[in-house]
């Protein structure tokens, strides 16, 4: 996978990319959004969650300008999510995830181009029929991006998300093709 679009650009994850992961993800402005500032990532736990290769998972570095900015992975659901989330067995669905952890990168549109961008690559180069994101409702910057790029909040998935010592309810939302 190597994608571009204007200064955004997407590569695969590689090995060099751990130590930009244990910084992004040990950092708590980061951590408040997207996996709790109670769970920092040391080498160890980045190595287990991104590289161990137990499943589908497509992995990726998000750099903008020629700088590292962040991650994204996109996926099949599987048949488990697709009942949860009420899907059907027949469309072609991936599930998509993604953070700017460069945090001077943040409120400066980068997330709407990162996101069109990889609506574009999945209904195009994978032929995916809907493309689900499940942010916490509290998550407002996130679900703002997201209503801004075509996708629509379809329903609560009540405690849905561990984070920070509880379980918090999120927004399934979809992109229909």
């Amino acid at each position: 996978m190597f994608i571009q679009d204007g200064g955004l650009t997407i590569r695969l994850l590689t090995r060099k990319d751990r130590d930009l992961l244990v910084k992004w993800l040990s950092n708590p402005v980061l951590l408040a959004f997207y996996e709790g500032r109670d769970n920092p990532h040391d080498l160890s736990k980045v190595n287990e969650k991104f590289y161990s290769g137990k499943d589908d998972t497509t992995r990726g570095i998000i750099e903008y300008g020629g700088e590292k900015i962040g991650y994204v992975q996109f996926y099949q659901l599987d048949m488990a999510t697709r009942k949860k989330y009420g899907c059907g067995n027949e469309e072609i669905i991936y599930g998509m995830d993604q953070f700017i952890g460069e945090t001077d990168y943040w409120d400066k549109g980068i997330g709407q181009l990162l996101v069109g961008t990889m609506v574009h690559f999945l209904i195009s180069r994978k032929y995916a029929q809907k493309i689900t994101l499940d942010p916490r409702v509290t998550n407002r910057r996130a679900v703002n991006c997201y209503e801004k790029c075509g996708f629509e909040k379809v329903k609560i998935l009540p405690e849905h998300e561990y984070h920070e010592g509880e379980y918090h309810d999120c927004w399934l939302m979809e992109y229909n093709a």
